[in-house]
C-alpha cells in the first residue's frame, strides 16, 4: 500500500510539472494576468478597517421605514483579491450579521459580490461595473424570496463618496417596477 501510494504522488508531481511546462509563454501570461491584484484591488485595499453605518429600509413600496445602526470590518484577504465585510447590527428586534465577499475579476472587467447572512440560508450573488465619473459600483443579480418560493432580480448601488463616506441603496421589484427597499450610509471609524 505504501509503494502505491508514493508511487501516485510521484506520478502526480510529475503530471503536474509537465502541465505546468507545457504551458506556453501565452498561456502562462493569461494566468498570471487573471490572478494579479492591480489597481482596482488597491482601490478596494483602501477602504479596510472599521466602519460605522446608518440603515433605512422599507419592507414595501409605501411603508414607513425603519432605522438601524451597525458596523462593518472590512478587509482585504486572500493575498488582496478580495474584500471581506462583516456587518453586524440589531433589525427588528434581532441580532443582524451578514457577511460579504467583493472581488474584481480581472478577465471579465467587473466587480463579483456575495452575500449571505443570519436572515436566510441562501447565497446571494451579484456582479457589476465600475462608472467613475460617479464613482460606483453597480450590482445585479438574483435573491430567493422565501414568500414566493423564486428568485427576484436585484441590483445594489455601491457608492464610494470620499475616502471616509461610502453609501449602498438596495433595489427590489414591485410589480413591474423597482423600489429602493434599503439605503446605507457609511462612516469611517477615526
Amino acid at each position: 500500500m505504501k509503494r502505491l501510494l508514493l508511487f501516485l504522488t510521484a506520478f502526480l508531481l510529475l503530471a503536474v510539472t509537465y502541465s505546468t511546462k507545457a504551458q506556453t509563454a501565452e498561456q502562462q501570461k493569461a494566468w498570471t494576468d487573471y490572478m494579479t491584484p492591480g489597481k482596482i484591488h488597491q482601490m478596494l485595499a483602501k477602504d479596510d478597517g472599521d466602519w460605522t453605518f446608518d440603515m433605512t429600509y422599507w419592507m414595501s413600496p409605501g411603508a414607513n421605514a425603519s432605522t438601524s445602526t451597525g458596523t462593518t470590518e472590512n478587509k482585504m484577504v486572500l493575498g488582496g483579491r478580495y474584500q471581506e465585510s462583516v456587518h453586524k447590527a440589531m433589525m427588528e428586534g434581532m441580532q443582524f450579521e451578514g457577511h460579504g465577499l467583493l472581488g474584481y475579476d480581472n478577465s471579465k472587467n467587473l466587480f463579483q459580490n456575495t452575500w449571505a447572512d443570519n436572515m436566510g440560508t441562501g447565497i446571494m450573488f451579484l456582479e457589476g461595473k465600475w462608472d467613475e465619473p460617479t464613482k460606483s459600483i453597480t450590482l445585479r443579480g438574483k435573491s430567493f424570496d422565501p414568500m414566493t418560493g423564486k428568485d427576484m432580480e436585484v441590483k445594489q448601488v455601491y457608492k464610494m463618496v470620499d475616502d471616509d463616506h461610502h453609501t449602498l441603496e438596495m433595489y427590489m421589484p414591485s410589480g413591474d417596477k423597482e423600489f429602493k427597499n434599503m439605503e446605507i450610509k457609511f462612516t469611517r471609524k477615526k
